[in-house]
């Protein structure tokens, strides 16, 4: 969307109940190629484990498999949680993904756990839980992917000399700062975490120093986005990322729940409180409405691009959603 501002899409592979994952996927793919159509930039997928309801937990297979029903938009993970793999792997695996579809691949990583304590330990058996190592891990990675060092033993083959574009994301402070200090664009995911959006995009500014990379600061806000005919139909077709996050703070399975016409009988009060809370930077309304709310947005925080978290149970709902923020991004000015 070289004529307004640069929209991407974010997915997490949400399944209905009693819905295989072969269809999930099957959706995402269509999704993709859709927003392919519509000019997005890039199209990236979740990496969450051991969750009833997502089908996001092998991020590079599916990214390989919707790189392989694209053709131009950029394909790419938001994000690989680095402290659960070991980065040679992870060279490897994006190396290899590089090498099929060149120029199109993009790397995010994250440094949280994507699942509960049970999950990580499976995950990553005896390395340490903290996330405290994400840097020197990022730091291997970087090695992996970058030229081969002087007397380097192991090399990632295919990857060495690849330099599949890194972005780091986070819901905090730490992020912002290695991503600044490192000049490396940053990812803010506001979509489940916004009480930190201001302060980190502020910090990840402040603290930027250019780099081979990327020679300016270029921030990503992720933001939950339903646009409708009407307010009142957008705020119905909400009602299903909230009954998710509702399950979701219950330990409850989140598949994709159908619309209700109020939640005020699905929750208590402080169950309420702590869903608002999650989803406090959501835009929502029709186009008019998003198209306010995402000025509002690029305004406060300086955003050069936003990736658009859809949730609908419907797909038909949902595609029509991503066409009118498509429509919107156009009518805003350029992305700096």
């Amino acid at each position: 969307m070289s004529n307004g501002l640069a929209v991407s899409v974010l997915d997490l592979v949400g399944m209905r109940r009693g819905e295989s994952a072969g269809s999930a996927i099957a959706r995402s793919v269509d999704l993709a190629q859709h927003a392919e159509r519509l000019g997005y930039h890039r199209f990236w997928l979740a990496e969450h484990h051991s969750i009833e309801g997502l089908a996001c937990s092998a991020t590079p297979v599916l990214i390989g498999h919707v790189a392989g029903a694209t053709s131009t938009i950029r394909v790419g993970s938001g994000g690989v949680m680095l402290p659960n793999h070991a980065p040679l792997v992870v060279a490897e695996q994006f190396g290899t993904l590089e090498a099929i579809y060149p120029g199109r691949i993009d790397l995010g990583l994250g440094r949280a756990p994507g699942g509960d304590f049970q999950t990580m330990r499976a995950l990553r058996r005896d390395l340490r839980q903290t996330g405290d190592d994400f840097p020197e891990l990022l730091e291997e990675l970087q090695t992996y992917l970058g030229p081969t060092q002087p007397g380097q033993a192991v090399k990632a083959i295919p990857g060495q000399g690849s330099n599949v574009p890194i972005t780091l994301l986070g819901s905090s402070a730490f992020s912002a700062q290695l991503a600044g200090m490192l000049g490396l664009p940053f990812a803010f995911a506001a979509h489940f975490a916004p009480e930190y959006l201001y302060a980190a995009a502020r910090l990840y500014r402040d603290r930027f120093r250019p780099s081979n990379a990327l020679r300016k600061p270029h921030m990503i806000v992720a933001v939950q986005v339903i646009a409708a005919e009407t307010d009142a139909a957008a705020r119905r077709l909400f009602t299903t990322p909230q009954q998710r996050f509702l399950r979701l703070i219950r330990n409850q399975p989140v598949e994709l729940m159908p619309p209700v016409d109020s939640m005020e009988p699905l929750w208590q009060d402080f169950e309420r409180a702590a869903v608002e809370s999650k989803l406090g930077a959501a835009i929502v309304g029709s186009s008019e409405t998003v198209k306010a709310g995402l000025e509002k947005l690029v305004a406060e925080t300086a955003a050069d691009e936003v990736i658009v978290v859809t949730d609908t149970y419907d797909h038909a709902d949902r595609l029509r959603s991503y066409e009118r923020v498509a429509e919107v991004a156009k009518e805003l000015g350029v992305a700096a």
